[in-house]
Order: C-alpha cells, then structure tokens, then sequence
C-alpha cells in the first residue's frame, strides 16, 4: 500500500532513494521520509514531510550524504498524515531506523507496555513500537534483534531496518506485504515494488511471507524468521524502465487507457490455438481430466478486479456451462464459507499482492481447496500461492485506478472460458467465433479510442452533476459497477449501478433531471428490455447517456461501440467510460493519477 526504497553500495544514497520514492508515487501516500548513513561518520541522519514527494526533497539538505539508506512513502492508518507521523521512525537512542507497509495489530497491547516501562512515543503510529522493541534488543547481531521483536507482533508487514552499530547491513523481512530485493553490481537494493528497481537492475528476488534478508553492499542472504537459511535465485524481470514514463501523455491513466489495444494483442499473442478452436494456457496446470471434474467456480477479487470476476463468471456460465459467480475476496474469508472439493477457485489481482485475496488463496490452500491466480505482475504473492493460472500481461500499470489491466483480466478470462468450454462442449464453431472476436478487439479498441474527443464534450456536460446512475442487465451490468467505480475513484461524483431490471423495484424514486443516468445497452437478446427501462427513465425527465451499438432514440447522447460476439460485448463497453471518468476528473481539476485516499496495491485489511 505504501512504498519502501532502500539501499546500500558506494553511490550517494540520498538521490537514489528520492528518485524510487519518486517511482512508487502512483502506490498512494500522504507523508514521505528518509534516513541515511555513511561509513566512518557517527549515526543515522532523517528528513521526513507531510505531502509529496517534491515536499521531503525540498528539505533535505545539501550536505546529507550517506551510502546506505532507506525511504518511505506512508498512507496513513495509524495517526493522521504528518511529518511525526511519517517513516522512517527511530528510537530514542537514534541508533535504530524502520519503514513498515502494513498493521501490526497488537500495537495498542505493545504500546502500553512500552509506555509502562518508560518509553516516551512521539507518534501515532504503530510502526514505532516495532522500533523500539528492536531497540530494546538486548542480541547482538541485528538479525535477531529484528528477529526477536517480530516474535512479539500480530499482523502483516514488509520492513527495512538500518541501526547505527551495523551501519554495513540493511535487515529486512515480510509477513502479507511485498518485499522485493534488487541484486546489482557490488550494490543492493530493497523496495515493495519492482518500480523502484528497475533503473538500476533487473535480477530480483522476492521475499516470501515468513521469510527476511540481510542486505550488504556485495552480498544478500534469506532466511526465515526463525534463523534457518533459504535458496533465493535472483529472477530477470521483463519489464523495462521506460514502461514506467508517462511516454508524452499528460497523465498514467491516459496513457494506459490508450496501451489496451497493444496490451490486448499480448495478452492473445502464442495463445490462440486455430488447429482445434481453443487456446493454451500453459500455466494453469488442470489437465482435461480435471477441468471436467469441475462442477462450479468461483472467483475472488476485490474492486475491479471482483468487476472483472464478474464478467469473467459470465464468460465461464456462457461458454463453458459451469455454474460460476464473483464474491468480494475482503467478505469471502469472513463468513466461513464452505469450501467444495469439486470448486475451482480463482483469485483476481493486478499487483498478485493484495492482501484480502491472498488471505483468502490462503484459507482456500488450507481448507484443499483448488485455486488459480489471474494476476497481472509475475512472481507476486498470488502467482506463487496459486496451483497455477495466467498472467494477463498488462504491462506496469502506474494510475492508481485500473484500466488496461482490468480490460486484460477480462481477456484472460474470456480465453480462460473458451479454453474450459472446449474441453467440455463448446462446439468447434462455437470455438472458432469466440476467437474470430479476440482477434477484433484491438483494433475495435482503438475505433473506441478515437472517440475521445466526443466522449470529452460530453464529460464536460457531466462534470457538475452531483450524483450518476449506471445500469445495466446481464452482461452489462458489471460494466455498468466497473464504470460507477470508476467515475467515484477519479472525479469524486458519486455514482451508484443497479441492473437495469431492479429499477422498477426502487431506484427509480431518485430519477430527476439533476440526476443523469449512464445506460449498457448491448444489441443482444435483451435490447428491447433495455430500451423499456430507457423509456422509464425518460417518462420521468431524466438525463440518459447510452453506451450501445446503434443510436438509441430515447438517450440524449449515444456512445457507440463497434459490436463484436455477444459475450465479448463487454470487454469493448467498459473503455468509453474509462475515458468519461478520465475527461470528468480533467474538467473537475483531480488529481487523476493519485486519487484522494486510495492506493495502487492495497495491502493491509
């Protein structure tokens, strides 16, 4: 959820750690800080501001130089955002420094006993009492002091942990939030994101839950938390750093918006089998016997990803007649589900790190459950989990709110669909159509795309409304969630979805001319009852944009999209309203790429 950038190596620390902080923006944050260190000079020096990174860069001063350091960008849950408040935290000796993603959950229990035995807190937060437990450390290497306080904390946590006695090591450790190490030429690097690290080196490694490391300028090691050595091969990752640069747009999310038609082409390209009308999915490792011992599935996400699984279950009811559905992964684990041997579970997420998927993939594993990952960065906590699955290859996705990756989730998924529907009984022809469709979709997202400067105009006409409806039935309705969620995430409109049948049974009572309606209306077998909940609307004077495939009489403006299969449909219907969201949140002056309180990867509960 928040960022950590470490290093140690012969360069001046300080720049490197601000330009990683830099490239771990889009995560979410409120404050930020950074404390170095150098060879022969006494102690550890920090510099820590509430706000942006530009903030924290303003006040380091000229002469704060050091060769080993960590930094941080903080999103605040303990404590309000604040330069107090802000990472890294010390102990009072100043001999000890901590970043922390995550939430240790017994901080309030620790804390009293901290306060009781005379510590004096200066923060909120509950990243300081793990730093005074290490402080309090009577060990004497730092390991076991990290070691020691680790035994004594509930919760989740990614750290990196710098004392003024070991000033040649970085200790470092993670429990259900991501660390990963960067492996360079006589110089290591740590961050929660591969972002951070790719400017300066491409062989990773990522630490396991359970699992830390000691970083030295020329060497690393892993080991679990409770001492015993582990096998960590440095892997290549594929992303560059260019893929992290805004490439001429004014910002991420326009540019990601408009790398769907290529990122779609990657997500199709190799799979496409046209001998036999399927597709191969290397990974997922469920061979035919097993695919056809599938009685139900379920799919896992939390946000656009749960749209996405939303879509996807459709797919998979469609094309491969198994009973599927999508469930918010955060609820999943908390109403003691029943886990049936015979379900395949699928769990949805771009970062493959966010924390109440993974939680849930867990309980799923311990309970013998089945459980795929479709997920977007390789080697994520997901992916790793998982018994196997697809990566959707996106590419980085920066903007905090999600757009190619969730059209890509919806393309993995549709392969994913036509690849069980033909193991089963998806006809040959059937098969040959479904794939005629992927192969049209980038080049019917780009005609979407060009659309732009309409879908503009009419963004402007909505940008004072205080509240939108979307709807949508049937394959419309998760488009019709995945809009609303949009628009709320970017302009700050409020905006709710309803399918377009349940509008009789209520919301109906809302519609006035004040209150503009965003209508999915696909020209399938469900159009004329599309166009009666139009005319329901329009009887009571309210405002309709409709996304369709031919002008709609009764909506004020259409939005058409080029028609593909029926079940692809809404692959296509969703990016004109990325683009409404985008152009609203514009007119509106939001900060687009980082929207007030949320973050990229969410992981803590």
């Amino acid at each position: 959820m928040c960022g950590i950038v470490g290093y140690i190596g012969r360069r001046d620390v300080a720049p490197l750690l601000l330009e990683g902080l830099q490239r771990l923006e889009y995560r979410g944050y409120d404050s930020a800080g950074i404390v170095v260190s150098a060879p022969k000079t006494a102690g550890l020096k920090m510099v820590k501001a509430k706000g942006r990174v530009r903030d924290l860069e303003a006040k380091v001063p000229a002469r704060f130089k050091g060769t080993t350091g960590i930094a941080h960008t903080r999103w605040a849950t303990h404590g309000a955002p604040s330069d107090v408040n802000a990472h890294p935290h010390m102990s009072a000796d100043q001999k000890v420094a901590v970043v922390h993603n995550g939430i240790i959950d017994n901080a309030s229990e620790l804390r009293r006993k901290l306060e009781a035995d005379g510590i004096v807190f200066l923060s909120e937060t509950d990243t300081e009492v793990l730093t005074h437990l290490i402080a309090r450390s009577q060990a004497e290497t730092l390991e076991e002091k990290v070691r020691q306080a680790l035994r004594l904390i509930e919760g989740t946590y990614g750290i990196a942990v710098m004392h003024a006695d070991f000033p040649e090591r970085i200790v470092v450790a993670r429990n259900g939030s991501p660390v990963v190490l960067g492996i360079g030429d006589k110089e290591m690097f740590v961050a929660s994101d591969i972002a951070a690290l790719v400017t300066h080196t491409r062989q990773i490694v990522t630490l396991d839950d359970g699992e830390m490391a000691t970083l030295k300028a020329d060497d690393f090691r892993t080991y679990t938390t409770e001492g015993t050595r582990t096998t960590a091969e440095p892997t290549t990752v594929e992303w560059e750093a260019e893929s992290y640069d805004m490439g001429g747009h004014d910002t991420y999310m326009h540019k990601e918006i408009f790398e769907q038609p290529d990122a779609v082409d990657r997500v199709l390209r190799g799979r496409i089998d046209d001998r036999f009308s399927t597709v191969h999915l290397g990974g997922l490792n469920l061979d035919a016997r097993d695919a056809r011992a599938v009685r139900r599935v379920k799919i896992l996400g939390c946000g656009t990803s749960y749209h996405a699984g939303m879509i996807g279950a459709q797919m998979i009811e469609e094309l491969a007649r198994i009973p599927a559905d999508a469930e918010p992964a955060s609820e999943f684990r908390y109403r003691n589900p029943v886990v049936d041997p015979d379900t395949l579970y699928i769990a949805v997420s771009q970062s493959g790190e966010t924390y109440d998927v993974l939680a849930a993939v867990q309980e799923l594993k311990r309970k013998g459950a089945r459980v795929l990952g479709v997920v977007n960065v390789v080697g994520s906590a997901i992916a790793r989990e998982a018994d196997g699955g697809t990566y959707v290859h996106a590419g980085p996705e920066v903007c905090v709110v999600s757009t190619k990756c969730f059209t890509n989730t919806t393309v993995a998924f549709a392969l994913l669909a036509l690849h069980l529907g033909r193991i089963r009984d998806l006809s040959v022809r059937d098969g040959k159509r479904i794939i005629d469709g992927l192969r049209k979709l980038p080049a019917q997202i780009s005609e979407i795309l060009a659309q732009e400067a309409e879908i503009e105009k009419m963004a402007a006409e909505y940008a004072e409304a205080r509240s939108m409806l979307f709807i949508g039935r049937v394959r419309g309705y998760p488009v019709a969630r995945e809009a609303s969620l949009k628009l709320k995430e970017v302009s700050y409109i409020h905006a709710e979805a309803y399918p377009a049948s349940e509008l009789k049974h209520g919301p109906l009572a809302l519609i006035e001319p004040a209150l503009p309606t965003v209508a999915i209306v696909p020209d399938d077998d469900l159009l004329e009852k599309n166009r009666a909940a139009l005319e329901e609307i329009k009887a009571r004077s309210g405002k309709i944009l409709a996304v369709a495939h031919q002008p709609q009489e009764k909506a004020d403006r259409t939005i058409v999209v080029p028609k593909n299969e029926d079940e692809l449909d809404p692959i296509l219907m969703g990016i004109p309203l990325q683009l409404l969201a985008y152009h609203t949140a514009k007119a509106l002056g939001r900060d687009i790429d980082k929207p007030r309180n949320l973050a990229k990867s969410v992981t803590v509960e």
